[in-house]
């Protein structure tokens, strides 16, 4: 078992990484007698509930479990209600739990519910998706979707634990997996050229499930964002920086329809758009473009826009995501391949190039 630690001012928590965790006790933080309340979904129920549900049952705990719809397009305020619903009808207190056990949905739902549930409850991340445990469960970004965007709704809100069960991988579909990798890939391009360079010797055995791989790189991973959560919890500064591909990508979901497009797959299609437009900015090579561009393809990913979709499409939507301050929109982008930097006065015309340049059409 690998341990990564993020370290915050006030306190610390442990990402625990390894096979076979969900069975072990001394992975949760939890003691006799503890309530939990375990948010799920169906598909993630059926294989992993039994088996967490007896796990904290042997520490002590009295356990009981909510299950919400599967699919983005269920990270919704409705969901939400669900959890406080179940909850309040099981007389759960200020000391209460919840265990998020599912993939970035279930996680940020859960995860704003315990910051929200009378001001704030403990909870623990047990991420079953990839894209989940490199990501989206570590550092405490918790929210829900409202139908004129992403993520709108939300807390910071720190879990006590994240605990990276990797055989539950094997489970995953091979789409959602794909997925998981565009946020790896991205790791590698905005903060650490030695692991993009890993990346494109191992991508083919982490595609394939390989457990040896899959630990260093999960591990790698939540290192990187560790780092980044440790000097900038609330993005004010670097951890904006986590943020490549996302304005263009939260377009294409929101567009698109939440869950048409995974989380990932949109993302892979904006980080491309973030490479053109650091090279017609100058900084990026059409080598490092290359070498991106065939990375996340390696990865069975989308390298362009959605069909049909055009930047007169994109450019309302970018204008209502979180990064606009002021009015202008800030991009992620790539002064080189490990090194990225935040940019907030970049001509319009660029930007509707690069998409040009990354659409379907062209």
């Amino acid at each position: 078992m690998l341990c990564v630690n993020v370290e915050l001012k006030e306190r610390r928590y442990p990402i625990y990484i390894g096979a076979g965790l969900l069975t072990n006790t001394d992975c949760y933080p939890l003691k006799q007698g503890n309530k939990v309340m375990i948010v799920s979904n169906p598909t993630v129920a059926h294989y992993y509930l039994a088996t967490v549900t007896e796990t904290l049952e042997k520490i002590g705990c009295i356990v009981e479990y909510v299950l919400l719809p599967d699919g983005e397009q269920y990270k919704t305020l409705d969901s939400l209600n669900l959890i406080f619903t179940a909850l309040l009808k099981a007389n759960h207190g200020r000391d209460t739990t919840i265990v998020a056990l599912g993939g970035g949905v279930i996680g940020d739902v859960a995860g704003f519910a315990a910051a929200s549930y009378q001001r704030g409850v403990r909870f623990i991340q047990i991420p079953t998706t990839l894209l989940a445990q490199v990501d989206s469960s570590v550092g405490g970004k918790t929210a829900v979707n409202h139908e004129l965007g992403k993520n709108m709704i939300g807390a910071f809100y720190q879990p006590t634990a994240v605990i990276i069960d990797t055989l539950t991988l094997n489970t995953l579909p091979k789409r959602e997996v794909n997925a998981g990798l565009a946020e790896v890939i991205k790791y590698g391009a905005i903060l650490d050229l030695p692991f993009f360079d890993w990346l494109e010797q191992h991508i083919d055995e982490l595609v394939a499930l390989d457990q040896t791989a899959l630990k260093q790189c999960i591990a790698r991973c939540c290192q990187l964002k560790a780092d980044i959560v440790a000097r900038d919890e609330t993005e004010k500064g670097d951890r904006a920086l986590l943020n490549l591909g996302h304005t263009f990508g939260h377009a294409i979901e929101t567009h698109l329809g939440y869950g048409n497009w995974l989380h990932g797959e949109a993302v892979a299609a904006g980080c491309m758009m973030a490479a053109v437009l650091s090279e017609k900015l100058g900084d990026l090579t059409p080598a490092d473009v290359a070498r991106l561009e065939k990375l996340l393809a390696r990865a069975n990913l989308p390298t362009v826009s959605p069909d049909g979709m055009t930047a007169q499409d994109y450019l309302p939507l970018m204008m209502r995501d979180k990064k606009v301050l002021n009015g202008k929109l800030r991009f992620v982008l790539l002064k080189a391949l490990g090194q990225a930097y935040v940019a907030t006065e970049i001509d319009q015309d660029l930007v509707v190039d690069a998409i040009h340049c990354c659409s379907q059409f062209d």
